[in-house]
């Protein structure tokens, strides 16, 4: 017999754990390309691939979206669009385990706009998992003590533009389907990086062009994982995994690119994946015992 979903935890870890190192795999390619070519024309190629690799499915998953599905995918394509120019341009420039621990601001910052734009409950605990949270980011930061250039503001930007579309994705769920508003992110995102990739174009070379294929091919193996992470286990017990993510993406950093290990970065990630996995697991232990009364 089939177990259901949120049933089987050692299957939701193993998913989440293969979400991380495909998405490590993104991380560090891009790093590598450097800054070789402008993030504009980087990221237009990824999300171009992406869209090839979804081709023989789009037209069927697209027919009968509706007009107000329609202009929630627009808008939500802005958003991405901006958060994916400064995350190609963060990666570029800063270290692979700088970018992934600011990166885990993602959720913080929902928890936020959660309460301001869609009036969602901000509990005592969610307030303290926000300052934790922040804190944890400044000592990842830690202005004053070591130079913060625009490759570390672009990715604070990233983290604030990427929640702005999945705030978006959120008011999508009930027009659309999962699968949908993946496809549909990938169609926006390369429609409004086109102009700009064209306007900074410069000669792409064939070895370019094959390792922002495999970029694509993770990122999109990557969102795949986490999806069947999330249908398999709770949040409870696949959020601590991607704390994972920055330990590899510290030993890619180091091995691969000769950057230094810095355990406040790590202090700082553990910080701020850790608020979020204690507000998730309070969250699910108070929805149980609602259904338990």
């Amino acid at each position: 017999m089939q177990m259901t979903d949120l049933g089987r935890p050692r299957e939701g870890v193993m998913w989440m754990v293969l979400s991380g190192l495909s998405f490590v795999g993104v991380n560090g390619i891009v790093r590598y390309l450097g800054t070789d070519l402008p993030a504009a024309q980087s990221a237009f190629l990824r999300f171009a691939f992406g869209v090839v690799f979804l081709a023989p499915v789009l037209p069927g998953m697209l027919r009968g979206l509706s007009g107000p599905a329609l202009r929630l995918f627009a808008w939500r394509g802005v958003m991405h669009t901006i958060a994916v120019l400064f995350w190609f341009f963060a990666m570029a420039r800063i270290p692979v385990a700088h970018a992934t621990a600011i990166g885990y601001l993602n959720p913080v910052l929902m928890l936020i706009a959660g309460a301001m734009i869609l009036h969602e409950p901000l509990s005592a605990r969610r307030v303290v998992a926000v300052v934790v949270a922040f804190v944890g980011a400044l000592i990842v930061l830690r202005p004053g003590v070591q130079a913060l250039n625009l490759g570390h503001l672009s990715q604070i930007g990233a983290s604030v533009f990427f929640c702005g579309s999945y705030l978006f994705a959120k008011r999508l769920t009930g027009l659309a389907s999962a699968s949908v508003i993946v496809a549909m992110m990938s169609v926006t995102v390369t429609i409004g990086l086109a102009p700009l990739a064209w306007w900074v174009w410069v000669p792409v070379s064939w070895a370019q062009v094959g390792w922002l294929a495999i970029v694509a091919g993770c990122a999109t193996s990557g969102h795949y994982c986490m999806t069947r992470a999330f249908r398999a286990a709770p949040l409870t017990v696949t959020q601590p995994v991607t704390f994972l993510t920055l330990i590899w993406a510290t030993a890619v950093g180091a091995i691969v690119f000769d950057e230094a290990v810095d355990v406040f970065v790590l202090l700082g990630g553990a910080m701020i994946i850790g608020a979020i996995t204690f507000v998730t697991w309070r969250d699910a232990v108070d929805a149980a015992a609602l259904q338990q009364d």
